[in-house]
């Protein structure tokens, strides 16, 4: 069979889905609204006819709350089948694999289903973190084998990564990628590689604020709050960790560090290993990184942080963006001076802003009396939640009328131990480095990128947009200054970050 001859039929009408679990039965929910004819099946008896009932009881919810026409939801219902057997899915134009997560059953699923489907009939798998090639392999005709991954819930999660494999055919990947307008979904387009996008461009988020936690920076509730109310997240990392479990992040951290043969910028930490170990899995067990009634946080109360009095003096110093603090305490009455010689007075605070650097190394490089200076993010945080970082020789009284002077000026403030590049400034930047890997990779396109992360990820920008927001060059100094001062290569800049930064172009153009 051509080519040719393949692309004749790719019009979808009719498809099959085989796993009738919350993947499967989500994907069949979302074709059937489009209008496809759908056939589930499952290898277990009765799970297809189960999971159409509750796809209807779904539906009947939402056409009961006014969300649907009651014609609606019961045309819907009446679009899926459910089937026992594969033999059924013999005049599907498009079969969906989304069974257990392993490489041998699909492989085997696969083979089978060549033998029972149509030679223009396009077969693609769900899977998430195993290679599209791999799995096509077992295939006698691998050219129409793709990927094609959805996010839970599949309804909501307006996303799906298109796959195309080693010997996927441009039809048939756009064939999926058309599909996807008709059932509402944004499909992105991605080379078959570890993570694809969403999994490869979500690996700083995690791994690093378990770096910041290994390194005592802050308690785990003070970096989830951090990253929640200075960057923009709708849930901190470790929230987030719990609420997907452990037992299933932990191990796509070490596949994909592995898969990248350790590569040090997604490397996994040890505590979370630990944690697993223990059985720490987050909601599921009721007690991961923090404990849980049900499904109730419970927040243990944090140590307060030290206050004092007004400081007898203010200078804010900062090589760039620091003038946005200094604006804030004047409007909050206070008298501010950007002379360092404040430092050396009784009662006096320095205020340092700091960009990728940490105080410590900001106090010697300017030559400031250690005790009396407190650094600040300049770029996350002012109109809201203050990040204020201590080295180990800011004096009690330094850290305690920073504090002050924040919450005089109306903000919340947060004192955490020094690190380079604080946590927003650190996290997002590799944020930004790692999605400028994947388009350097040629992994998928600028525009998908951005939108695979805002969608998938629920991010509050794009790692490109987010990158253009603080301006290119910008995220290349912190990211610099990280590596220079830890010698650690998981801060190395993306070579196609660095040469955009130097010509001063965008990222996201």
């Amino acid at each position: 069979m051509t080519e040719a001859a393949i692309s004749e039929g790719l019009r979808i009408a009719t498809a099959g889905i085989v796993g009738a679990g919350v993947m499967g039965s989500g994907i069949a929910e979302v074709l059937a609204a489009a209008g496809l004819q759908v056939l589930l099946m499952d290898g277990a008896p009765g799970k297809a006819a189960a999971s159409l009932d509750q796809i209807a009881v779904r539906q009947r919810a939402r056409a009961a709350a006014g969300k649907i026409g009651p014609e609606a939801a019961e045309a819907l219902i009446s679009r899926i089948t459910p089937i026992e057997a594969l033999e059924g899915l013999a005049p599907v134009d498009l079969v969906i694999e989304a069974i257990v997560e392993r490489i041998d059953p699909k492989r085997e699923l696969i083979r089978a289903l060549e033998g029972i489907v149509g030679r223009r009939a396009i077969i693609a798998t769900n899977t998430s973190s195993l290679s599209v090639t791999s799995i096509a392999a077992a295939a006698e005709h691998p050219d129409r084998v793709a990927g094609y991954h959805f996010f839970n819930p599949v309804p909501a999660m307006k996303i799906v990564e298109v796959i195309r494999g080693a010997h996927t055919l441009p039809e048939v990947e756009s064939a999926l990628v058309d599909l996807a307008k008709r059932f509402g979904h944004r499909a992105v387009r991605a080379s078959d590689t570890p993570g694809f996008i969403v999994n490869h461009a979500g690996r700083a988020f995690g791994t690093e604020a378990l770096a910041l936690l290994r390194e005592g920076v802050a308690s785990i509730a003070r970096i989830d709050a951090i990253l929640r109310d200075a960057a923009g997240f709708r849930m901190g990392p470790f929230e987030l960790m719990d609420l997907t479990g452990l037992d299933v992040s932990h191990p796509v951290m070490e596949s994909i560090y592995n898969q990248y043969y350790q590569d040090p910028r997604y490397r996994p930490s040890v505590i979370a290993t630990q944690r697993v170990a223990a059985g720490l899995l987050g909601r599921k067990t009721q007690r991961g990184f923090y404990a849980y009634e049900g499904s109730r946080q419970i927040v243990a109360p944090e140590e307060a942080s030290p206050t004092s009095e007004i400081p007898s003096s203010i200078a804010v110093l900062g090589d760039s963006d620091h003038q946005a603090m200094r604006k804030l305490l004047e409007a909050a009455g206070h008298d501010v001076s950007s002379d360092p010689a404040a430092a050396h007075e009784v009662g006096g605070l320095v205020l340092v802003g700091l960009e990728g650097e940490d105080l410590t190394g900001a106090v010697i490089r300017r030559g400031l009396p250690p005790s009396a200076c407190v650094g600040f993010d300049p770029l996350f945080g002012l109109d809201g939640h203050v990040v204020l970082v201590a080295s180990p020789a800011t004096s009690p009284r330094a850290a305690g009328a920073a504090l002050a002077v924040a919450a005089g000026a109306g903000r919340k403030a947060t004192l955490i131990n020094d690190s380079c590049g604080a946590i927003c400034q650190r996290v997002v930047a590799m944020i930004v480095n790692i999605g400028c890997e994947i388009v350097e990779q040629r992994i998928a396109s600028v525009a998908d990128v951005d939108a695979a992360v805002r969608l998938g990820l629920g991010y509050p920008h794009g790692p490109l947009e987010w990158g253009d927001r603080l301006g290119p060059a910008r995220v290349l100094r912190i990211l610099d200054t990280i590596y220079d001062r830890t010698r650690d290569p998981r801060y190395r800049a993306s070579l196609w970050l660095r040469r955009r930064a130097e010509l001063g172009l965008p990222l996201a153009a």
